[in-house]
């Protein structure tokens, strides 16, 4: 079953309360373990909870801490966007909603609730967190105000930017509802939507929609003289007792509340009087204007009746205290049961449960969003801890890396160097480097420098390798990290920051060599697009390979694709697709694509095919409308290294693409390979790939 559903809208004032505790109803009976989360809140004075979340944990007895439930508020939120940090709201997000999916069978998520500061880039966050969550949406609009046309305009709009997005859009719910215009609302949505997408429709519920006496106490910060037992009374209207009694009895109605000020004692004991009455609508409470309280005799009186509604004070003058009634809108809030089980009721009633748990179970995530990919990863290396080498302690970028990855406590590390020029550059930069948690090493100065070097002339001697050549070689930085490697004194080596390809990778060719399996080492790259991570191979190691080769380079990332959460669709890129085209190049894509099809009938591929029919759905059905892989392929298997190292860069610079790796494949001994352009942050991304890589081997 899939693990979470994100109810969102697109409006203040939606009713979605109602769906999240139906819905939350519904799954407490049949999930074992259901948790909830908002990502982004309002602002809460200290001392004080979030209301939605105080309401769903306390009801429904979950087992979350107030903290747990949130990650966020609204004003901080904002902050973040203001300086460009939105990535770092997404990570904490994502963090925190994990830790709930480990801990629960089921997540409901809800969205924000489009009130004060900051609405109009509502609808844009929660597209962009459900994404990044992986997690289907339910998506709910309010008919307030709203001609039948404008309600199914703004649902549809709201479906759209979810769609758009590659967000899947379970259902689409429109609440308050006209009861006579259910039939009509339900008709015109299933008219404009996808069939597949479940539609619904909830009429306004008119006691969910009164406030109630506590909520006017809470608003106003109104003193209780009378009636703390019910305060949840609800309101249906109110109205000032400014006239004579014998005229104001006239005007009132069913559940009113009562505004008068402190001293009119007629009125106070004829609105108590007449909700004893069966002559006269009953009352649902009395708001006291002006910081009057009345006389210790009409007190007395009140105290000695049988019957009593909550009597409430306020410092504030009546006409400013009747307006401010008369915009407060009501919440459903944790003591007040009746309107719970109503919400609960009512979402039963309207709802097409059964075809909603149906597609709930049905949904599978499809494709991985960067965020999630690059917080699986951290999440992975951490989990089985390993220890990466970094040869290159003389650059300024492997320091900052490594005191960046000794915070995110991710992996164990030695790096390469003189220690008293590393502590020199750490000072300069004003680094924190708790220099107790990693191995600084001088190659001359180890004490595994004889044994490392006697090691590789026993390896390398028929090759004309003296020990005198092999101890000159252990000098070198490279050389004795991937001894490291290779004597399992460390997992995986990460180098080439200040050295070329060649010089990182020829150590491990000579003694850490390939896997039995392996004809060849290729080389892969994550590319972290806008709203999907693919596989690029090879764009790093090799300059022409044969139709063979290409074989083996699209079945080793596919399957390092796999070993990463990501489900493997591989093209096999040509400038043709399909049958039509002609020619050296294209004849060795399309011998490739059936020597994989042969030695792996298990995975999905398509080739020779252009890249735009690959990764554009609309291009790749029309050109080849029954591939399983056209329009949505994630792994790319490039002709040759000229398409290949130009291509992926080409989508970095204009796209803005993050490319983790070059991640070798087909070594015995994880050994990864930077650009000598490297940012701190491709250091750090390819150490955790690496650390992830050991883990398999």
């Amino acid at each position: 079953m899939n693990k979470a559903v994100y109810i969102a809208t697109s409006e203040h004032n939606s009713g979605k309360s109602i769906i999240t505790l139906g819905l939350m109803s519904i799954l407490i009976g049949k999930t074992a373990k259901v948790g909830y989360f908002r990502p982004i809140i309002e602002d809460f004075d200290d001392g004080k909870i979030d209301n939605h979340i105080e309401t769903v944990i306390s009801h429904f007895g979950l087992d979350i801490a107030f903290e747990d439930a949130y990650a966020i508020t609204k004003s901080k939120l904002i902050k973040k966007k203001n300086k460009g940090k939105i990535g770092e709201v997404l990570d904490l997000i994502i963090e925190k909603y994990k830790k709930l999916e480990e801990q629960f069978d089921f997540v409901l998520v809800e969205g924000t609730s489009f009130s004060g500061e900051g609405t109009v880039i509502e609808l844009d966050m929660n597209v962009l967190i459900a994404k990044n969550l992986g997690i289907p949406t339910i998506i709910v609009g309010s008919g307030v105000g709203k001609t039948l046309e404008e309600l199914i305009d703004s649902l549809y709009l709201a479906y759209d930017s979810f769609k758009v997005k590659e967000v899947e859009v379970l259902a689409v719910i429109a609440n308050k509802v006209q009861s006579e215009n259910i039939k009509l609302v339900t008709n015109g949505l299933k008219g404009s939507l996808p069939k597949e997408v479940l539609v619904n429709a909830i009429p306004i519920i008119s006691s969910l929609n009164h406030p109630t006496i506590k909520e006017i106490v809470d608003e106003l910060d109104a003193k209780v003289l009378f009636g703390c037992a019910f305060l949840n009374n609800e309101i249906g209207n109110f109205s000032v007792g400014a006239m004579q009694l014998r005229n104001y009895l006239l005007h009132l109605k069913e559940n009113a509340l009562v505004i008068t000020p402190g001293d009119r004692a007629d009125i106070i004991l004829g609105a108590l009087q007449a909700n004893e009455s069966a002559n006269y609508p009953s009352i649902a409470g009395i708001v006291l204007t002006g910081n009057i309280v009345p006389e210790e005799s009409i007190l007395k009186l009140i105290e000695g009746l049988t019957s009593i509604v909550p009597i409430i004070s306020v410092e504030a003058g009546t006409y400013r205290i009747t307006n401010s009634i008369g915009n407060i809108k009501s919440k459903i809030y944790a003591d007040n049961t009746v309107k719970i089980e109503t919400s609960i009721n009512t979402f039963e009633k309207y709802v097409d449960v059964d075809d909603l748990s149906a597609k709930l179970s049905a949904f599978e995530v499809e494709g991985m969003t960067p965020k999630m990919f690059q917080y699986n990863l951290v999440k992975r290396a951490r989990k089985h801890r390993k220890h990466i080498v970094l040869p290159e302690g003389n650059d300024e970028r492997i320091i900052i890396a490594a005191s960046r990855l000794l915070t995110m406590d991710v992996v164990d590390i030695t790096i390469i160097g003189d220690k008293k020029q590393i502590e020199t550059k750490v000072a300069e930069l004003g680094l924190a480097f708790d220099f107790s948690k990693v191995a600084i090493v001088n190659p001359r100065e180890s004490e595994h420098y004889d044994d490392y070097a006697d090691t590789y002339y026993q390896l390398r001697k028929n090759k004309n390798v003296s020990i005198t050549m092999a101890r000159d070689l252990m000098e070198d930085v490279s050389y004795f990290g991937t001894m490291m490697v290779y004597k399992g004194d460390a997992d995986g080596m990460v180098s080439g920051a200040a050295h070329t390809t060649q010089h990182t990778i020829l150590p491990a060719l000579q003694f850490i060599k390939t896997k039995p399996d392996a004809g060849i080492v290729s080389s892969i790259f994550f590319m972290c697009l806008e709203d999907r991570v693919s596989v690029f191979g090879d764009c790093a190691i090799n300059p022409n390979p044969t139709a063979e080769q290409l074989a083996e380079i699209a079945i080793s990332s596919a399957d390092s694709s796999m070993a990463f959460g990501i489900e493997p669709k591989i093209a096999m890129l040509s400038y043709s697709s399909g049958t039509s085209g002609k020619g050296d190049e294209v004849d060795k894509v399309r011998q490739a694509t059936q020597i994989v099809r042969e030695k792996r009938p298990d995975l999905k591929i398509e080739g020779p095919i252009q890249y735009d029919a690959a990764v554009d759905m609309t291009i790749g059905k029309s050109k080849m409308p029954n591939s399983e892989v056209a329009g949505q392929a994630s792994v790319l298997i490039f002709p040759d290294l000229n398409t290949g190292n130009n291509t992926y860069k080409a989508v970095q610079r204009e796209t803005g693409a993050l490319a983790i790796g070059p991640m070798l494949q087909g070594l015995n001994k994880p050994v990864n390979d930077l650009s000598r352009g490297c940012t701190v942050d491709d250091i750090i991304n390819t150490v955790v790939i690496t650390a992830i890589q050991a883990q398999g081997l």
